[in-house]
């Protein structure tokens, strides 16, 4: 546990504890997987994979590396040629409302990503956007009020909200049938229950599954290791690990030795939210890591004056897994897409439409 303490340092134990314990932020088989018919990726098992060795004696990597963007492309292709499909059949469209509160640059930027996507493959948008000080009764009321429109299909509260808000009476407001983020109780309590289905499943653990999928890894009876328990991706990546039948750890602050668990692990999914905190001595020869972490480090030279890096160290990662996704351009861009695939959904249910 020391040398775990000791890599996270003071400012990383107060980010980890806080990511651990957030204040709140599909039939399984998972529902409208947009599984390919063909794959161009070799088929994955979670087991070890050989590397080559180089002239040197250096162990060269072998590492897949699992991009997330030609996957977002095919299911955002797929999204919009339904959408187009019912509004030929019933003339209606999908609708996603955002309320965004205060000025937080990220939030914004990822709403701004979002709409985008949105607009694209012809998802109707509305956006309310608070001020910093915004009363809870307000912001109930604007929740509330998209609630009851029936050309809203999925509300998304942008989170995290300012302190003196109460998020998880906020994600209470929102109507299950809405909940495309997959964070009101019913929903998650839905995914925790065998023999249950949520409406919606979170999109961060949805395309970590996705990602998995469709790149042949095998899930079923292997050890899968999460570290971080968030209930936006952490919790609900286990929980639906073990919907596929992985044998699942979870890791947190309080867990004694993070690096042992970690290093028996075929599987290894992190969202802890602190760059690079996982090395290669974390890791099993040939296990696959699915990063989920994004994480802004200073850099002066770049253009932007910081890079977007994961929690895991990639460099050294690439030398002993089978496979990782890269930050950015893995999970992230399929987060979005399950994002539409979520709105889509709730919008055929809404309209019977099959």
């Amino acid at each position: 546990m020391v040398g775990f303490w000791h890599r996270l340092g003071t400012k990383g134990k107060a980010l980890y504890s806080a990511t651990l314990s957030p204040p709140c932020s599909s039939p399984l088989t998972l529902p409208h997987i947009w599984v390919p018919t063909q794959t161009p990726h070799r088929p994955l098992s979670s087991g070890f994979h050989p590397v080559k060795t180089g002239a040197t004696g250096k162990t060269q990597s072998a590492a897949e590396i699992m991009s997330g963007k030609p996957i977002a492309k095919d299911i955002n292709l797929r999204v919009a040629a339904e959408i187009s499909r019912m509004k030929a059949a019933i003339g209606r469209l999908p609708g996603l409302a955002v309320v965004l509160v205060g000025y937080r640059e990220d939030s914004h930027a990822y709403v701004h990503i979002n709409l985008k996507a949105c607009n694209e493959v012809g998802i109707k948008t509305s956006i309310v956007q608070l001020p910093q000080d915004c009363t809870q009764d307000r912001l109930i009321d604007v929740v509330s009020s998209f609630n009851s429109n029936p050309s809203v299909h999925g509300i998304i509260v942008q989170l995290p909200l300012p302190q003196h808000l109460d998020e998880e009476t906020i994600i209470n407001f929102v109507s299950p049938e809405k909940d495309v983020d997959g964070f009101h109780p019913l929903n998650m309590g839905n995914l925790a229950l065998r023999g249950r289905e949520p409406l919606f499943i979170p999109c961060a653990p949805k395309a970590c599954i996705e990602l998995l999928l469709r790149y042949r890894v095998e899930i079923i009876g292997k050890n899968a290791v999460v570290i971080g328990r968030s209930k936006i991706a952490g919790l609900s990546t286990s929980l639906l690990l073990q919907r596929h039948h992985a044998t699942v750890s979870t890791l947190h602050s309080f867990t004694s030795n993070p690096e042992q668990i970690t290093r028996r692990a075929d599987i290894v999914v992190s969202d802890v939210g602190i760059p690079n905190i996982v090395g290669c001595d974390w890791l099993m020869p040939g296990a696959v890591v699915v990063d989920m972490g994004t994480n802004s480090v200073k850099d002066p030279n770049s253009p932007r004056g910081f890079l977007t890096t994961g929690d895991v160290c990639y460099e050294e990662a690439i030398k002993v897994v089978s496979a990782i996704t890269p930050v950015p351009g893995g999970v992230g861009p399929v987060v979005i897409s399950m994002l539409l695939s979520n709105t889509l959904d709730s919008a055929k249910r809404a309209y019977g439409f099959t």
